[in-house]
């Protein structure tokens, strides 16, 4: 028995070699909210497009009618403000996560964006952002979308050429649910938390910098 609680605690002091580079996990973190993020918010506006403009107010029209529209749209008030908001959290906030500059301040306006997004976008339809009766919280008319899938794949078996059409993967129906906003919120959470981490952050840096207490973010 002592000898088996010996060998747990080597293994254990091993784990706990992990501490030199624990910067690891909220730099991938971050490398993997980026790209989501920033085109999230390049597809609202990109305001170096070719033939863009550096307008917010007609760059994010059609989000803004989106947003404030209550029969086709989210129906939120100040559309534009809240346009130019979610905006400049995703496509700005992303540009912060990559340098590793601002990383929990940054995170809470990207929360936000999340929780709206769940609330007024997704929550209507669920858990799952893709059908499928074999993952946890199924929609309740999940069954009757998966047999709508059957029966365009039978179509497109009988008619289609179905070989193409799925050589780089299998057709799935959109479910639009939370799932997908839900893990990008706990991701974040996990940031503002963590920090930037060591090393390979701009806050890492500033802390070591300008700040006396031990650099941690």
């Amino acid at each position: 028995m002592q000898g088996a609680i010996r060998l747990l605690n080597r293994v254990q002091d091993l784990l706990g070699l992990s501490r030199h580079v624990d910067f690891i996990a909220p730099l991938l973190l971050r490398l993997y909210l980026v790209p989501v993020f920033f085109f999230a918010g390049s597809n609202k506006w990109n305001p170096f497009a070719e033939g863009g403009t550096f307008n917010p107010a007609e760059g994010l029209a059609d989000i803004a009618q989106w947003f404030g529209n209550p029969d086709w749209g989210l129906g939120l008030p100040a559309p534009l403000l809240m346009a130019v908001l979610a905006w400049a959290a995703e496509y700005l906030g992303a540009i912060a996560l990559a340098c590793g500059f601002a990383v929990r301040w940054v995170c809470i306006p990207l929360m936000f964006t999340m929780v709206v997004a769940m609330t007024t976008v997704h929550w209507d339809h669920g858990w799952q952002a893709v059908h499928d009766l074999k993952s946890p919280h199924p929609a309740e008319h999940a069954e009757g979308a998966i047999e709508r899938l059957h029966r365009a794949r039978s179509i497109l078996e009988e008619h289609g050429n179905i070989e193409w059409l799925t050589e780089h993967g299998n057709f799935v129906v959109s479910n639009n649910g939370i799932e997908w906003a839900a893990t990008y919120l706990i991701m974040l959470l996990a940031l503002f938390f963590l920090g930037g981490g060591r090393l390979i952050s701009v806050d890492y840096w500033l802390a070591r910098t300008f700040r006396n207490a031990p650099p941690g973010d």
